[in-house]
Parts: structure tokens; C-alpha cells; sequence
């Protein structure tokens, strides 16, 4: 079958943050820019986050880049690579204000300054004073970010690919990348995009648990094309549950209400933190802060019928200040939890979140990977950035705003990377002859299959399958049992079957196609899970309570063929500065 090949400059596979900033740096150099998305660019998931962009600029409390360096070292459990951290951190200011400059709405303060909040583990004077450190524009910060960038993007003349969804990655014979295979959700039409620069800005992959604050739109489809090309995944067993999802929906209640100065309570009316982190109480770390949740319900000190969720109380802040500074926050929890905050708290429960891991990239977003049995070095003519892309400057825990950072920062990065590289490589590789060949034969089991298993029931069976065996707190037993277990849904994801098998806007073959990419994620986040014989951030063994620097300072890096596990250290020395040595993480 004869596929439409189209030629671009570059493809940008995600209109999130991180694809749309690299785009705008790609697009006001005259080059020829293609963006897919599977959705409207301005309804991509940046647009859910809330609470605002880290950056030290020191509106509110005295701060510096340093200070916001060593929290984020610190709060990735020592496993973030010290020279990336630096990279970020430095440039955060000028990020921020750069976009302030696109026309960002700001909160501002009485002197005109932009707004900011406190937020979880950040610090002044290196473990200090409570800083001040997260941009926001009230609570509804990504989105803000989104349309800004989207409207700049349409004045440079980025070319938008709306309801089309990445297939697979083209990789010629030397390993090269050479475009992507795509499918137009609406007509079924596939085409070969070939690009002398591949970037995936795909977003994270959290709908593997049942419990998720993720849009549906978040099935790992950049990391499980990048397994299939033969590139490993790293740190897959870092996943961030967020303390505070709205109990039974999932919707995420952001960590601005507690920078703003709200609390969590248990049953019993007390303000639990206190036990868990004396200090920063509850602003400790988001892995710290879920853990102390789970041990409340565990303990059977939860709130309700079923004692399964904790309480996040906020009516003291005053009618005022909620609607100023949380008004989505607000109507959130009206809608979802039938609860206003102005008078009611709001139940919570620890819900699947963030992604620490991912495509292993430099801090230009070149992906570095083994190539068959090489030694590391850059996947020619590929980049990843945001959450897809494992840098990696969150290690095992990411702090709150520092993700709309990453996006910022290295989005910019990859874009002016790509600008450099392309200058030197004038001209597209050949696509090879069978480019298209694994994604049509995808599709054509799909629509060949019969008396097949049903998408739903076994995506179902996947979300509870990691739900269960890979969650807040996770055991020897349920992580080998979890092994196995993964591996039946990923032979039942083989055997599903297209119930609709019209070719007008493709809804059920998308959810097949999403299906056999969670398939992906999940395997790799359960056998590295399963190898990791330590605690540390957000991955906590109940066999194995401690962080053990002398056997796992290192990344992991999971292989798709025979599902081997392979390392790599971590990178302890920064750009310039002193290291900071791992040491307890207390806060």
C-alpha cells in the first residue's frame, strides 16, 4: 500500500508547552515546521497545570538560582543529573520573563512585579526559610502558558496538524531518524512526514493507573514509539502521585492551595504533616507529602464512610483570596468533590500525577541512547522534550513548577539545537523502503483481528493491573506478581479487535492504537519497578525502606527487546558550580 510522503524541516510530534516552545524557536528562523497533536494545540494537558513556573527572581522573599538548584537536587532524591539541574535552574529567570514578553497574563503584585506563591520544597539559603519561588497567573498557569505560545506560533506560521496521532518512528539503517509515520484521526489517511529534525514533546503516559490527574489523551505514545524504534526508556519506575487528587474523580487539586495556606486533616480534625515533616509541613515534597497520606488511610485515620480519604482545608483563607487566587481550584471542587471551599474542605486522595522518566536526552534534547550494542551517543536527527524526556532534572521526585520550567527551558533549548544541527544537515536522508511498514502492519492486525478481545475490558485490566501492584507503596511479592501480570494484558492487548470499524473519525481504532503504547509504558515502568531493590522519591519498596547511594546512584535504562534492564551513573558534577553530595533528605 502507497503512502502520501510529505517533507518538512523539522516535526514536532505534541502541541504541549514544551512542542510549542520549541516550534516558535524553529518557525522565527524560517523554517519549514510541521506540529502534530492529536487534539486541538490549545486543549494539549499543559493547559491543566495550575500552580505556576519555578524561576528564583525574588518578588516576594529574597531568592537566587542556587538556592532553587540545590532544592531541586535535593528534592530528586540525589538521582537528577547535577549539570542538567544547573542548565535549568540558571536560566529559569530569563524563561520567565521571556515569556511575560509574548504577552503571558501574569498576576502581578502591588508593584507590578509578577505574582508569586510558595510551593513544595523550595527553600531559601539551601534548606532554609520557606521561598517564594512559583510564577503563577491564579491557578490556571498552563493555561495561560498554552494559548500564549499557540498565538505566537499562528503569527510565525507553524503548521498545525490537528486530530493527527504519531504512529511510529522512521530509523534508516545507520539509526538515524528520518520523520515519523502519522495517522489523520478523522479519514484514516496514514502518511510518511519526513523531517531532517524528529521532535517528540508526546507528554507522559500516567493513564496506565486507574487512578490518574491525566487527561485520556496521556498514553505514552512518544515513549512506546521510541521502544519500538529500539530506543531504551529511563527511570520508568519513578512515578509522581500527587497528594491532593480530588477522592473518587482524580482531578487534580493543585499544590498552590496549600502555597496559598492551606492544610490537610485527618479524622480526627489534626494537621497530620506535622508527624511527617516538622519543617515544611504540609510543603514538604510531593513524594514525602503522599506517602504521609497513605500511611493516614493505611493506619485508619482516613475521613468518610470507607476511611479512604484525607480532608484539605482552605476556607480560612477567606472567600477573597479563593476566588482571586484559586478560582479553578473552586469550581473544580464544586463540580467534582460537591464541595465550595469557601466553606467545605475538600476530600483528596494520593493520585497517579507526573512522569520523572522517560526518552534519555542531554539538555539540548538530543536523545543519547545505545544503538544495537554501541556505546551512547546521540540518536542522529532526534530530540525529545517535557515530560516524554527523561534529562533528567527531576530524578526520582519532581517538585512542584518545575515541570512548566522544564518545558520552558529545554523546549527553547531543543528549538535552537535543532536550528544549529539543520544548518549542518541541508539536506533529508533517504527514507528507507519499508518507512511504513510496521505502522500499516499495526493497523492491518487491528482491522483484520476477529472475535478479539474488547480495548476497554483489557485497558481496564491494565490501569487496575498497575494500580494495584505499582502504586504509592510497593511490595517484593505484588512487583513480581505485577510482572507476570503485565505481561498476560500485554498478550490480551495483542488479541484486541476494532469493534467500529468505520473509517470516519477513527475513535476506536485510536483507543486500540493508545492501548498498545500504555501496554508499552506499563511493562517498562514494572520490570524496572521490579529490579530497583531501594526506596528513593517516589519509588518506595517496603522491602528495601532506605536509599542505598552506593549500589542505585545510577539511572535505569529499560530495553523493549527481551525487556532488558541495562544502567548508566548519574551525573554528579554541575556546569560550574560545587556539587552537592547526597546526604538524608529531611524535611
Amino acid at each position: 500500500m502507497a503512502i502520501v510522503r510529505r517533507k518538512f524541516d523539522a516535526v514536532i510530534v505534541g502541541a504541549g508547552g514544551a512542542g510549542m516552545r520549541a516550534a516558535l524557536q524553529l518557525s522565527e528562523a524560517g523554517l519549514k515546521v510541521a506540529v502534530l497533536s492529536k487534539v486541538f494545540p490549545t486543549r494539549s494537558h499543559t493547559v491543566a497545570a495550575q500552580g505556576g513556573i519555578a524561576a528564583a527572581l525574588g518578588n516576594v522573599t529574597e531568592d537566587n538560582w542556587h538556592w532553587h538548584m540545590y532544592d531541586t537536587v535535593k528534592g530528586s532524591d540525589y538521582l537528577g543529573d547535577q549539570d542538567a539541574i544547573e542548565f535549568m535552574c540558571r536560566q529559569a529567570s530569563e524563561v520567565v520573563y521571556e515569556l511575560e514578553h509574548y504577552g503571558m497574563p501574569f498576576d502581578r503584585l502591588e508593584n507590578g512585579k509578577i505574582y508569586q506563591r510558595p510551593f513544595g520544597g523550595q527553600s531559601q539559603n539551601f534548606g532554609g526559610a520557606q521561598a517564594t519561588r512559583s510564577c503563577a497567573a491564579a491557578d490556571r498557569t498552563g493555561h495561560a502558558m498554552l494559548h500564549t505560545l499557540y498565538q505566537r506560533n499562528v503569527q510565525a506560521n507553524t503548521q498545525f496538524f490537528v486530530e493527527w496521532m504519531g504512529l511510529d518512528l522512521i530509523r534508516d539503517e545507520e539509526g538515524d531518524v528520518c520523520g515519523v509515520t502519522a495517522l489523520d484521526i478523522e479519514t484514516g489517511e496514514v502518511m510518511a512526514l519526513q523531517a531532517r529534525a524528529t521532535l517528540f514533546a508526546t507528554g507522559g503516559g500516567a493513564r496506565i493507573f486507574s487512578a490518574s490527574t491525566n487527561a485520556f489523551i496521556n498514553t505514552g505514545d512518544g515513549l512506546a514509539m521510541s521502544a519500538r524504534a529500539g530506543v531504551p526508556l529511563e527511570d520508568m519506575e519513578f512515578w509522581q502521585f500527587h497528594p491532593t487528587g480530588v477522592y473518587g474523580v482524580g482531578v487534580l487539586i493543585s499544590e498552590a492551595v496549600r502555597g496559598e495556606g492551606g492544610y490537610l486533616l485527618n479524622k480526627d480534625g489534626e494537621r497530620f504533616m506535622e508527624r511527617y515533616a516538622p519543617n515544611a509541613k504540609d510543603l514538604a515534597s510531593r513524594d514525602v507529602v503522599s506517602r504521609a497520606l497513605t500511611t493516614e488511610i493505611k493506619e485508619g485515620r482516613g475521613c468518610g464512610r470507607d476511611a479512604d480519604y484525607l480532608l484539605l482545608k482552605l476556607d480560612h483563607l477567606g472567600a477573597d483570596v479563593i476566588k482571586t487566587r484559586l478560582p479553578g481550584i473552586r469550581e473544580i471542587a464544586i463540580k467534582f468533590a460537591h464541595a465550595d471551599p469557601i466553606h467545605d474542605p475538600i476530600p483528596v486522595v494520593p493520585t497517579a500525577h507526573y512522569m520523572m522518566g522517560g526518552i534519555p536526552t542531554n539538555f539540548y534534547g538530543q536523545v543519547v541512547a545505545p544503538y544495537k550494542t554501541g556505546p551512547e551517543e546521540v540518536v542522529q536527527g532526534f530530540y525529545a522534550v517535557g515530560e516524554c524526556a527523561c534529562v533528567s532534572v527531576h530524578g526520582g521526585n519532581r517538585l512542584g513548577t518545575n515541570s512548566l520550567l522544564d518545558i520552558l527551558v529545554f523546549g527553547r533549548a531543543a528549538g535552537n539545537r535543532m536550528i544549529e544541527d539543520l544548518k549542518k544537515n541541508r539536506h533529508h536522508k533517504h527514507l528507507p523502503a519499508d518507512a511504513s511498514d510496521k505502522a500499516l502492519a499495526r493497523l492491518s492486525r487491528l482491522n483484520d483481528q476477529k472475535d478479539g478481545e474488547s480495548v476497554a475490558q483489557v485497558g481496564d485490566l491494565l490501569r487496575k493491573t498497575m494500580q494495584t501492584y505499582c502504586g504509592v507503596f510497593r511490595f517484593p511479592d505484588m512487583l513480581k506478581q505485577g510482572v507476570e501480570k503485565i505481561g498476560e494484558v500485554a498478550e490480551r492487548a495483542m488479541r484486541t479487535e476494532i469493534k467500529d470499524k468505520s473509517r470516519v473519525f477513527n475513535t476506536a481504532r485510536v483507543e486500540a492504537l493508545e492501548l498498545e503504547n500504555l501496554v508499552e509504558v506499563a511493562v517498562a515502568t514494572m520490570v524496572s519497578a521490579e529490579a530497583r531493590t531501594e526506596s528513593r522519591g517516589a519509588h518506595a519498596r517496603d522491602d528495601f525502606p532506605d536509599r542505598d547511594d552506593d549500589k542505585w546512584l545510577k539511572h535505569t535504562l529499560y530495553f523493549r527487546e527481551g525487556q532488558r534492564l541495562d544502567y548508566k551513573p548519574v551525573r554528579l558534577k554541575p556546569l560550574t558550580v560545587e556539587s552537592f553530595p547526597p546526604k538524608a533528605r529531611t524535611y
